[in-house]
């Protein structure tokens, strides 16, 4: 046996970079801040187009760590691998999430499969010390706030 190929591995590297301090972040303390933060970040072509799933990584004091888009779909849904929202989180030592996803019809309102996967990724937020701080349903003019229905 060819022990030298046998522990021929992949490495895994884990590393976050920032690139401002985080006193120089923009601040998040409501789901309005979230929104416009969501605005400036996504691609404006994709708003009315696609479904497509963000992440707000946030520090202690709600300074923005970064953004991660975790999924892109078609126009009625996306695919969200929780491990994909969690490992972003884990890289910049977040200490509290947003999600957040568009609706390319304009509708407001969260589907059931909406409901469920925040229900999912607030248990697994909540295991992690997590915490999911609001899921917002972006569109070009209005959004829905998970938090703020007191669905969260």
């Amino acid at each position: 046996m060819d022990y030298e190929k046998l522990y021929d591995v992949a490495e895994v590297e884990l590393w976050y970079k920032a690139n401002r301090p985080p006193e120089n972040s923009p601040r998040i303390q409501s789901s309005a801040d979230a929104y416009k933060l969501f605005l400036r970040v996504w691609d404006d072509k994709m708003l009315d187009f696609s479904e497509e799933f963000k992440v707000i990584y946030l520090n202690r004091r709600g300074r923005v760590l970064g953004v991660a888009s975790v999924s892109k779909g078609g126009y009625s849904s996306t695919v969200v691998d929780p491990k994909v929202v969690f490992a972003g989180a884990l890289k910049a030592h977040a200490s509290a999430i947003i999600l957040g996803h568009n609706h390319p019809s304009g509708a407001l309102s969260p589907s059931e499969l909406d409901k469920e996967l925040t229900k999912q990724l607030a248990k697994g937020g909540k295991f992690l010390n997590l915490p999911i701080q609001d899921h917002i349903i972006v569109t070009r003019n209005a959004y829905y706030s998970f938090a703020d229905e007191l669905l969260l």
